[in-house]
């Protein structure tokens, strides 16, 4: 068509002029042509790489290797087996969401009370070893959906021990694992003043189940599924009280700025529902499916 429109206005100018004027529009178009080809096929190259290499987004400590953070000691979540090895329902389900993603993965012991300088340093990409939703990691954290339904209970070895309400905790000597939901859940009750003398922090929740055994205190506050899992395997040891500290639901904590990493998670958790696979772990692991995603 440019060749055409030249062709009938160079009519007027002579035919040397006008076959010249024609093999330069000719070559002006071809060039053209050939230069936006080449930006149309450079940006579905870009877009493609974005989208089939995300991990070059993902923004993470250690490049293709997605690390996780965790508290070794906490069963059913992550722990260590008889054999050493890191078992549980977070370390199968990481494993699964990473594959889902593209990406290896690296499970990384740390001291829990350590966990957002652990983050903030690029030590490890993630926190995710049934850590709670609370208002203060809102804030200091890129939170994935809650993927895990709990509750924080209170238990007990001792036939005497009767807490109906809040008010009860009072009588007896609690023990809780520091920094941990339960603990922040025991602070926001509305008595707790008048239980807060009675709180003993341990570093881990195997501390404060020895001391108990031993008499120490009276009464553990403890995640659900965690104090059920070691109930188990004590035998039926300890005993859960009638009262409780309230839902707890389980999220993955990402570093601020990792909002590509938190998507990518959440959408690879997601799709884990909808093929089942979440739900056959969680069976595994809790005997039901008590996995959510909301």
């Amino acid at each position: 068509m440019i060749e055409y429109v030249y062709f009938i206005e160079l009519n007027r100018w002579g035919g040397k002029m006008k076959k010249t004027m024609s093999k330069r529009v000719i070559a002006l178009g071809f060039v053209a042509l050939m230069v936006l080809s080449a930006v149309f096929i450079t940006g579905c190259n870009d877009d493609k790489k974005a989208s089939d290499d995300g991990k070059d987004n993902y923004d993470l400590g250690t490049e293709g290797t997605f690390t996780v953070g965790l508290d070794d000691t906490f069963a059913p979540m992550g722990f260590r087996d008889d054999k050493g090895e890191l078992v549980g329902f977070d370390i199968d389900l990481a494993t699964a969401v990473a594959k889902e993603m593209g990406l290896e993965i690296k499970f990384k012991p740390i001291n829990w009370d350590a966990k957002d300088m652990e983050l903030k340093s690029k030590n490890v990409d993630c926190i995710w070893n049934g850590m709670s939703q609370t208002p203060e990691r809102e804030k200091a954290m890129s939170l994935s959906k809650k993927y895990l339904n709990n509750k924080i209970i209170l238990m007990t070895r001792k036939d005497d021990v009767d807490v109906k309400t809040s008010a009860d905790l009072a009588k007896y000597n609690i023990g809780t694992q520091a920094d941990s939901s339960a603990l922040e859940m025991l602070s926001k009750n509305k008595n707790y003043k008048d239980f807060k003398d009675k709180i003993t922090e341990y570093k881990s929740y195997d501390d404060a189940i020895l001391d108990m055994k031993a008499g120490r205190i009276d009464v553990i506050a403890i995640d659900q599924v965690l104090g059920e899992y070691k109930n188990k395997n004590m035998g039926e040891a300890m005993k859960s009280l009638e009262y409780n500290l309230g839902d707890d639901f389980y999220v993955i904590g990402f570093r601020k700025d990792g909002k590509a990493l938190t998507k990518g998670v959440n959408k690879a958790i997601k799709n884990l529902i909808d093929s089942g696979e979440a739900a056959k772990i969680s069976e595994k692991w809790f005997g039901k499916d008590i996995v959510v995603f909301k």
